[in-house]
């Protein structure tokens, strides 16, 4: 038999709930030519029996459990390893593919292409407020040489922090480094960014998925994800420049205080937070001012103040509105 063209590539652990529609919303699409391939870190919940039972129904559905956990960015790897497609999707266990979606990435696999961008639509964690309609900020498609990767960095960075955007040659992934990115969180970036590719890249301004916002495993880390290790990743590309790297992520987002005001709203930032990640930061104890002065400032007030500016500015902060209902100093958390 020959070998797919497309694999594609997910993560798991102790989410079977999530994957089961995942799964069956791909194996609805999949045909000849593409496999999936889930890597499961040791999962304790259902997530075998999961993948178990559609695997006996579906050949192209490949497990791989795992007796320890690696971390999402060691068990990403070893997705890629185990996989066997000459292109690797990358895919969160909760995403959703649009109609058409594989069929579509498997198309554009066919044009010799060093990587592939995807769109995504952005929705709340169950689906019924569409918060983004897509990810970046152009339709189409637009190409990227190798003596591009600025422009890409810039165009693309953001919407790459959510990892289904990446299609990328299998043999382009392992020839790379890897281990230095692992704990990043966001390995594919580092593989894709820590040297030019060879070869071109398209960035399909279409959304091919559907994916929830604030509902991964980490999302109760939030502020240390994208206030120090987003940002400390993106700024370790220093052969990258300046412009294209402040495109995608201020350098110290944690100095904001908007950013800083909407976390601790969201009940993600706390005097923890202050002393566990803005302390130790290397940065003069001044720059650290506003974050101390907010880590102390009262979690209601910070809601009240954020819930005023959003009904005086109703088109910023998209997606906060609908975040503040999860925070704890919501009145529907605390009375439900």
């Amino acid at each position: 038999m020959s070998l797919p063209r497309l694999s594609i590539c997910i993560a798991t652990r102790n989410r079977g709930d999530v994957l089961a529609p995942t799964l069956d919303a791909l194996l609805a699409q999949v045909g000849p030519g593409v496999e999936i391939v889930v890597v499961d870190g040791a999962s304790t919940d259902n997530t075998g029996e999961v993948v178990r039972a559609r695997a006996e129904q579906y050949t192209s559905l490949k497990y791989f459990p795992q007796v320890s956990n690696s971390g999402i960015d060691g068990d990403f790897d070893k997705a890629i390893v185990l996989a066997q497609g000459e292109y690797c999707w990358l895919m969160s266990d909760d995403d959703l593919p649009l109609d058409g979606a594989v069929q579509r990435v498997l198309e554009l696999c066919r044009q010799d292409l060093a990587a592939v961008i995807v769109d995504a639509e952005v929705y709340s964690a169950d689906y019924s407020i569409k918060l983004l309609s897509q990810r970046l900020h152009f339709t189409g498609e637009r190409r990227y040489a190798s003596t591009e990767m600025d422009r890409l960095l810039a165009d693309c960075g953001d919407c790459l922090s959510f990892i289904g955007a990446l299609v990328i040659r299998r043999a382009i992934w392992l020839a790379r480094e890897r281990q230095a990115y692992f704990g990043t969180e966001f390995i594919h970036v580092g593989v894709l960014f820590q040297a030019p590719l060879p070869g071109e890249v398209l960035a399909l301004g279409e959304p091919m998925l559907r994916i929830r916002y604030g509902v991964g495993n980490w999302a109760r880390r939030a502020f240390e994800v994208w206030m120090f290790k987003w940002p400390n990743l993106i700024w370790s590309f220093t052969q990258r420049s300046e412009p294209a790297r402040s495109a995608v992520t201020a350098r110290y987002p944690w100095q904001n205080p908007v950013k800083l005001l909407l976390y601790r709203a969201k009940g993600l930032y706390s005097w923890d937070s202050f002393r566990c990640l803005v302390m130790p930061a290397k940065r003069p104890f001044l720059e650290k001012i506003p974050a101390l002065f907010t880590a102390m400032f009262p979690g209601l007030g910070a809601y009240l103040l954020v819930k005023l500016m959003l009904d005086l500015f109703p088109h910023r902060f998209q997606g906060t509105r609908w975040e503040l209902a999860l925070s704890p100093y919501s009145p529907k958390r605390q009375f439900s």
